[in-house]
């Protein structure tokens, strides 16, 4: 008996996000021992085909595992979920636990303060507590910010290796936001090497004409950096080394959330290669 073809999912993605998912919940509500292709195919509702064709796509990507028991060829959930898994729990939790400590910030500084975490490379703000006062500067939390001009990206990118650094960067560009952006890879990584000793970085003009934000990475029990958070400021009447105290307390409030997470302050990191 010939088997129906189906049409491709190359043409319908929402439709191939969607089977995707139902595999995940099918296994998910699995025994636990694997099912096969049929199994699974049976499960959604689509055919044999077109349930291998996504599972090869799924297990290429790790969001699925493959393994053979005898001549079958059985399917569970692949351990991309876990680390998946992971890291939404840090990031739900992270914001509960910042929240006080940004509230903190903000008290003693008198500025509205933000927490961040990358998201493909971008600065996403997940948390933002208010400075007090009729004049506030606020930014919109779940925006995409490019991490090349902003403290909470450099603070993020600054820990990692200048190979990935680099990769972000050509995937994203640096496109110029002001006449104090960096807009070249040598650049920015030797800003970055300078944000990795110190343990704060600098949005200085860079992204908007008389602001500046100071930002600070968090670190989890791995030495990770999983956040950063900010506070953001006019230019005007702050001197230089205004901006480096600002610096050093942003950076101090960072590690009592790096503590509150199990990690390590930044004076505690080892150093960069």
């Amino acid at each position: 008996m010939s088997e129906t073809t189906e049409p491709s999912d190359d043409k319908y993605p929402l439709r191939s996000v969607g089977r995707a998912l139902d595999v995940l919940q099918a296994l998910g509500a699995g025994s636990g021992n694997g099912m096969s292709v049929g199994e699974i195919a049976e499960a959604i509702g689509v055919s044999r085909s077109t349930a291998f064709t996504l599972l090869q796509t799924m297990v290429a990507r790790g969001f699925v595992a493959d393994t053979r028991i005898g001549g079958a060829r059985l399917y569970r959930l692949g351990l991309t979920l876990v680390h998946l898994g992971d890291r939404a729990v840090a990031e739900m939790g992270i914001t509960q636990i910042a929240t006080p400590i940004l509230q903190q910030l903000t008290d003693a500084t008198q500025l509205t303060s933000r927490l961040a975490v990358l998201d493909d490379g971008y600065a996403v703000a997940i948390g933002r507590v208010d400075a007090p006062g009729p004049f506030r500067m606020t930014a919109s939390l779940g925006r995409r910010e490019l991490p090349h001009c902003s403290s909470v990206g450099k603070s993020l990118l600054a820990r990692l290796p200048s190979e990935q650094v680099m990769a972000i960067l050509t995937r994203l560009g640096m496109p110029r936001r002001t006449e104090h952006t960096l807009t070249s890879q040598a650049a920015l990584i030797a800003d970055l090497r300078e944000t990795a000793a110190r343990g704060y970085a600098f949005d200085n003009e860079e992204d908007n004409i008389g602001v500046v934000c100071v930002g600070a990475a968090v670190y989890d029990r791995t030495g990770d950096a999983v956040a950063a958070i900010s506070v953001t400021c006019m230019k005007l009447g702050r001197s230089e080394d205004d901006l480096h105290q600002l610096g050093s307390a942003v950076r101090a409030y960072a590690d009592r959330i790096s503590l509150l997470l199990g990690g390590p302050a930044h004076s505690a990191l080892p150093p960069l290669a």
